[in-house]
């Protein structure tokens, strides 16, 4: 396949990805470039300087991941590439401890003057009492986000004897209580701290967060760090609080626009500035340049990838239970679906004690299985739910944790007034392990295999046969069947594992022996 990085990464992830792909490195190009050659890519790699505008999206023809070299992705249009089926992967962790050390160095410079004390000592000039700092020594630090890199920055401060309180209406009680932090809310910091920094991702919801009004909160001689994305400070209001006095300084390491030529930002004395430095060393260059290949290259196999924003992220040890249970749950989303016409809800049970876990990949599994027999290979996990919901399809999801029953998966669908349901289980590893145990009620015990026929008739004699004996004389190979007793609407149930497709004009035969209600072929992609 072939991965194009648009923006530079270190060599150890570009080797990495050499190892089993064709990789381009194009680096500076303009959205209508990026448009015209995107769609010869499989995957795009890239870091803050490449916007992933919807135009770029829509323009991919095969695109299955945009991996981004770094934490923020207020650069790609998420729900554009999340419509398209296109996963989006971070790297969390790979540049986690060079932001916290450097908000920890912007916050110290920021107390000792340091950047203005160096420019006026090479400037011949010998003026200690203009530089007097502040100790951090006792101080309030009030921590807006408490994310990996707000941990580690709380870690380091508590190591200067800071006092450290935090907002983050996510993190549990107890988790902040372990780590020696203080949950406040956002008024409470803002009034109480002696400096304050900001770790929170650029959301609608935090865009401009720190305003005016919320300036007006601080006490008087302030200092606020920002080494997250630019945009969480109005930029406005903080000049306004510098020149004011309310705050006593400032140290930015990101802009609403990079570079910030011209920002006002740029003129007072106490606010220090650097170029959007936080993940700039030469560990954190490595660590997420090989964290964005992994992910990557999962994604090229069809692995599971682990940092995807816009997929759920399920614990290591609750995929490790549910993982067997993601392709059974795709293999009966498809038949099902391919037994009813008409459809618009979708009804996921879960009976068993290993379903007392996180679903959330099971259930876009079954999603998936159900909308791609229709839509074909342009739904994957990232998109089924959006697909659901433009459809205006009903989805629910139910646990039965307590039973004692085997281990199973239901799959339901109703429209148009029918509905229709399968039920599975898994009795071993792989494709081989599954078994089709229900069929609308009616006990079964079939594996499933390429091609299937379903059949509800009559439980009487002289059925079975006529049907085998139609199959038989267009030389159609039966490898397997099962037969129900009567189920709860007084039909019954065959199933017949077949070794080719078979004909519309043959299934229509069979539809017209005496007693058969329905014949629907299941063709799965096993």
């Amino acid at each position: 396949m072939k991965i194009l990085v648009s923006d530079p990464i270190a060599d150890d992830g570009l080797e990495l990805l050499r190892e089993e792909h064709e990789v381009d490195v194009k680096t500076g190009l303009s959205e209508a470039e990026l448009v015209d050659i995107i769609p010869g890519y499989d995957a795009l790699v890239i870091r803050s300087g490449t916007k992933v505008t919807e135009k770029i999206i829509n323009a991919a023809d095969r695109l299955k991941i945009v991996g981004r070299a770094g934490v923020g992705v207020d650069n790609i249009d998420v729900p554009a590439a999340t419509k398209k089926g296109i996963v989006v992967a971070n790297t969390p962790e790979g540049n986690t401890i060079s932001a916290a050390e450097h908000t920890i160095a912007m916050m110290l410079a920021l107390s000792r003057n340091i950047p203005q004390a160096n420019s006026s000592l090479k400037a011949n000039e010998w003026n200690r009492k203009k530089f007097t700092g502040v100790e951090v020594r006792n101080k309030v630090l009030g921590t807006v986000g408490l994310g990996r890199v707000g941990i580690e920055v709380a870690k380091r401060a508590q190591g200067m004897e800071m006092k450290v309180i935090a907002y983050d209406p996510f993190i549990p009680a107890p988790r902040a209580k372990e780590l020696g932090i203080e949950l406040v809310d956002l008024d409470t910091l803002l009034r109480v701290s002696d400096y304050i920094t900001v770790h929170t991702p650029l959301t609608d919801e935090t865009r401009g967060m720190i305003s005016d009004s919320r300036f007006g909160m601080m006490k008087p001689g302030v200092r606020i760090i920002n080494c997250a994305r630019g945009g969480i400070i109005d930029e406005d209001a903080l000049v306004r609080a510098v020149d004011g006095g309310k705050v006593a300084g400032a140290a930015l390491d990101v802009f609403v626009n990079e570079p910030p030529t011209g920002s006002p930002l740029l003129r007072p004395e106490n606010v220090i500035v650097t170029p959007h430095l936080g993940a700039s060393t030469e560990e954190a260059q490595v660590a997420v340049a090989v964290d964005v290949a992994k992910q990557v290259l999962a994604a090229l196999r069809d692995e599971s990838v682990t940092t995807a924003i816009n997929l759920p992220q399920v614990r290591s040890d609750a995929m490790s239970v549910v993982a067997p249970y993601i392709a059974l749950a795709e293999v009966l989303g498809s038949i099902i679906v391919q037994l009813i016409r008409k459809f618009d809800a979708i009804e996921i049970t879960y009976t068993g004690r290993v379903f007392d876990t996180d679903l959330r990949m099971v259930t876009l599994a079954a999603l998936k299985g159900v909308l791609s027999q229709s839509m074909g290979p342009t739904v994957n996990y990232v998109n089924a739910p959006t697909i659901a919901k433009e459809r205006k399809i009903k989805v629910k999801e139910s646990k039965s944790i307590e039973s004692d029953e085997v281990q199973s998966i239901t799959i339901g669908l109703s429209g148009g007034g029918e509905s229709r349901t399968v039920t599975g289980a898994l009795t071993g590893e792989g494709v081989h392990g599954m078994r089709i145990l229900d069929i609308d009620g009616c006990k079964v015990d079939i594996a499933p295999s390429p091609y299937l026929i379903v059949s509800r008739h009559e439980n009487r004699p002289n059925i079975i046969g006529p049907c085998c004996m139609i199959l038989g004389r267009e030389g159609i190979n039966i490898s397997g069947m099962q037969v129900s007793e009567i189920g709860p609407d007084k039909r019954s149930i065959m199933i017949l594992n077949v070794d080719s497709e078979v004909s519309d004009t043959i299934l229509d035969e069979v539809r017209t022996v005496d007693g058969v209600f329905d014949a629907e072929p299941v063709r799965l992609r096993l």
